[in-house]
């Protein structure tokens, strides 16, 4: 190898050195930009609404018991709404046809001035879910129900005569839906008359069933 050749490599040795060194003395800047930028818009969401069924209406018929009158057909109709699981307030407004016929066949004129007067009553009431439990309908289906008793005041009319009334019992339904029920009721209505001559409290038995919505 002659000098030319050899001086020209240890030239191209002494710069590869040189550069190294400065690259290791001088690191190039890392690049710190991030290589893809998500871009996210915010949207609004709507919360959906579930209905809570607090609030109840529904249909009534059965029969009405008045003392000393027999037995008649009545219905009505009946608003309520669930405080809580528990306890709930109910109003109901119900009527019915009240006969003197027996009378008739010993009082001249009977009692009331046609055989057949409108008894009709209103109340307010609370009630107290005591047994929530269920109710088999075959071997496959079972659908939820509530036992409760309730209470309350209220008003009863009969003839020309009107009364303040006190109403307790007790219900049973049974839930077709989450919206719709099944239910029975047993009450006792106790309010005063004078009609035959004497006035004295009675004991007027209530049995009904109906359908209840739910909202």
């Amino acid at each position: 190898m002659n000098n030319k050749t050899t001086r020209n490599a240890f030239m191209a040795t002494a710069l590869a050195a040189t550069s190294f060194a400065a690259l290791a003395a001088d690191p190039p800047a890392a690049n710190n930009d991030q290589v893809v930028v998500p871009q996210v818009d915010r949207r609004d969401i709507g919360v959906p609404r579930f209905p809570s069924n607090d609030f109840e209406m529904g249909l009534f018929a059965g029969t009405y018991s008045t003392q000393n009158f027999g037995s008649s057909f009545v219905y009505g109709v009946r608003a309520g709404y669930h405080i809580t699981e528990d306890f709930f307030i109910e109003g109901a407004y119900a009527q019915t046809k009240v006969s003197d016929e027996l009378f008739r066949q010993i009082l001249p004129g009977g009692v009331f001035p046609l055989e057949k007067e409108k008894l009709s009553y209103y109340n307010l009431s609370a009630g107290y879910n005591l047994l929530p439990g269920e109710i088999f309908i075959g071997s496959r289906r079972a659908r939820p129900s509530q036992l409760f008793i309730v209470a309350g005041v209220g008003s009863t009319k009969l003839d020309v005569q009107r009364r303040p009334t006190f109403n307790v019992g007790f219900g049973y339904r049974v839930f077709l839906a989450d919206w719709m029920a099944l239910q029975l009721d047993m009450r006792d209505h106790m309010f005063s008359l004078d009609l035959l001559g004497k006035r004295q409290s009675t004991q007027n038995l209530e049995l009904t069933g109906g359908l209840t919505v739910y909202f």
